[in-house]
């Protein structure tokens, strides 16, 4: 039983989040020297990106996972984003190029983070693209602020701790900053974090957030009012049964003769939660139609 919890654990890496990416992360595909930024925002130097026009469109903004920034979240995603419309990437408390403060990690906490930096930069209502644990900041923000959402697009989401693969929350506590040795989470992590040597103190500040997870109610998900576009790996860490029934709480499921819901659901053949967002070819139309749809 240890052996398959590691297997977890070394495969999914966090439970709330780690997007694998190709050999090329979003940093080496584009140049970012003029695309990020820094803004203070509650205690901290916070770091974004900007990419593509302002259009007129609602900004996307990109919520990366856990132990990952926007490189090895969303990879070769954003130049394909961008060619429709303005992309925002937010790096959270201790990720990427943003700095760690003295406070532990929460999804309400980087909720508050990614609004009052949006806020700070004129933008009061924005499209959310959300990746494991940035798919939980979206749904934080989406339950709490609803008028500062368009539309959402969620990777491997989940609204409770018991939609996840049975062992796996169980497993993250066991991970320990070694075992990513060689990954490309860390050495993105040394390439661009202030504090490079900071890894370790990192990897606990997740296994913290991955022990307080919060739990939304059926309720809660079924008042969203926002369309959604829930995306999934047919081998993921959140079980494929609840991902199911979450697109029914947001109204999906139906026969469809007499119209469609505004939600949307795609599972991702031949992926897993390493893998789900590594095909721009196939993410970024679904996505772009999803996002034009009115």
């Amino acid at each position: 039983m240890k052996k398959t919890i590691l297997t977890l654990v070394a495969g999914a890496v966090a439970a709330a989040g780690l997007i694998g990416c190709s050999s090329e992360t979003r940093s080496e595909a584009a140049d970012t020297a003029d695309a990020g930024h820094y803004a203070k925002v509650n205690g901290l130097d916070m770091y974004y990106e900007v990419h593509g026009e302002d259009n007129g469109k609602p900004p996307l903004v990109l919520l990366h996972g856990a132990l990952s920034a926007t490189g090895t979240s969303f990879g070769e995603l954003v130049p394909a984003l961008a060619k429709s419309r303005r992309v925002i990437a937010i790096e959270q408390q201790a990720h990427g190029h943003t700095a760690d403060t003295d406070r532990p990690l929460r999804m309400n906490t980087m909720a508050d983070d990614t609004l009052a930096l949006l806020s700070q930069i004129g933008v009061e209502k924005a499209d959310f693209f959300g990746y494991s644990v940035g798919a939980g900041i979206a749904i934080d923000i989406v339950v709490r602020h609803p008028e500062a959402v368009g539309k959402l697009v969620l990777a491997s989401a989940s609204y409770t701790p018991a939609q996840l693969q049975p062992g796996l929350l169980d497993g993250i506590q066991t991970l320990q900053p070694e075992m990513l040795e060689g990954s490309p989470f860390i050495e993105e992590y040394r390439r661009i974090a202030p504090r490079p040597e900071d890894f370790s103190k990192l990897v606990e500040r997740v296994k913290d957030l991955d022990a307080h997870i919060p739990t939304y109610t059926t309720e809660q998900i079924k008042a969203i009012k926002a369309p959604v576009f829930l995306i999934a790996a047919d081998n993921d860490i959140v079980v494929p049964e609840a991902t199911v029934e979450f697109y029914r709480l947001l109204g999906g499921g139906i026969e469809g003769s007499s119209g469609l819901p505004a939600s949307q659901l795609a599972v991702i053949p031949g992926t897993s939660h390493i893998t789900v967002l590594g095909q721009p070819a196939v993410l970024q139309p679904l996505i772009g139609s999803f996002l034009e749809k009115n």
